[in-house]
């Protein structure tokens, strides 16, 4: 953006210097020099501090490890990549077989301890089986009816279901691979079917003048030449760079971490970006720009620069 700044500048004074035919020597060429240190200078803070601009936006979202609760092997994927799903439709199943087993040999043992307890609910009064010899049968079926109940949900989790509307993106998952209920082995990423939130990391010394509501304007690399309009939606109170976790380590100051940026979330509210939402991958890098109250004049240097950087995408990015 300086650098654009700068090289308009020096254009403007190549054409005066041209047209109104100054000659160059000891005096006009310092005095161009200086007036545009002097000129971009004052410019560039009025216009950074009361119109921030991020180099660094992409728009983010949210997606869900599929990790199945059982293991077993896979024995049918039917969902296919980036094909819209439902809530509640297949992803994929596993082998069956094993837990219908399980269940049906814990219906069995239930059976027969039913008919033990029932057999001591006859005998008990007429002092032929002890209270406590009756007390175990009443807990033997008390727990094998808990162990089919799990039974039964292990047999349903054979079946994995999308958790709501959305779609699968890079499916790997094949017959025959096993799925194993590991937090850290998921066999899917779910991406759900909602909006996307777009993020500009701004620098620290804009927080004084980033307000909820603040007009905003983004450009994506991937549609060069458009702005799109929005507003501040939200800004974090917190950065990652000051996130204290439990350890045995004690707080230090360490002067190679960089300071960090304010994210700032900026909801597109351009019509036309309807037209682009197909288009656009999710996590597409971008440039964003809010305008302030403040010094509001200055803002039409900060939306022509940003039109230039999307233009310039067309040839290559600018960050």
């Amino acid at each position: 953006m300086d650098l654009l700044l700068i090289l308009t500048y020096t254009a403007i004074c190549v054409a005066i210097f041209k047209i109104f035919k100054i000659p160059l020597n000891k005096w006009s060429v310092p005095t161009a020099a200086l007036g545009g240190v002097v000129l971009i200078g004052a410019l560039l803070v009025i216009m950074n501090y009361n119109h921030p601009y991020s180099e660094i936006s992409r728009q983010y979202f949210v997606t869900t490890p599929i990790i199945s609760s059982v293991t077993g092997r896979v024995i049918s994927v039917p969902v296919r990549d980036n094909t819209t799903v439902k809530a509640g439709d297949i992803l994929f199943q596993i082998n069956p077989v094993p837990f219908k087993n399980r269940l049906a040999s814990l219906n069995a043992q239930l059976i027969m301890a039913q008919k033990d307890l029932a057999r001591a609910n006859q005998l008990l009064p007429k002092g032929f089986v002890t209270a406590r010899e009756h007390d175990t049968n009443v807990a033997r079926v008390q727990q094998l009816e808990a162990e089919q109940a799990n039974a039964v949900y292990d047999l349903e989790q054979t079946t994995v279901r999308a958790p709501t509307d959305g779609y699968v993106t890079q499916v790997t998952l094949r017959p025959g691979m096993l799925s194993a209920a590991i937090p850290l082995r998921p066999v899917m990423i779910f991406i759900h079917k909602e909006t996307k939130y777009y993020i500009g990391w701004f620098h620290q010394n804009s927080l004084l003048r980033l307000n909820i509501g603040d007009d905003a304007e983004v450009t994506f690399d991937g549609i060069p030449g458009v702005i799109f309009s929005g507003k501040v939606k939200f800004v974090f109170p917190d950065l990652a760079e000051g996130q204290v976790v439990p350890s045995g380590n004690l707080i230090t100051a360490n002067p190679t971490q960089k300071p960090g940026r304010i994210p700032v979330v900026i909801e597109i509210t351009d019509p036309n970006f309807e037209n682009y939402v197909d288009i656009l991958p999710g996590g597409a890098y971008g440039q964003s720009a809010i305008y302030t109250k403040h010094f509001h004049h200055v803002a039409i240097m900060r939306k022509i620069l940003l039109r230039m950087a999307a233009w310039m995408s067309y040839i290559f990015p600018i960050h």
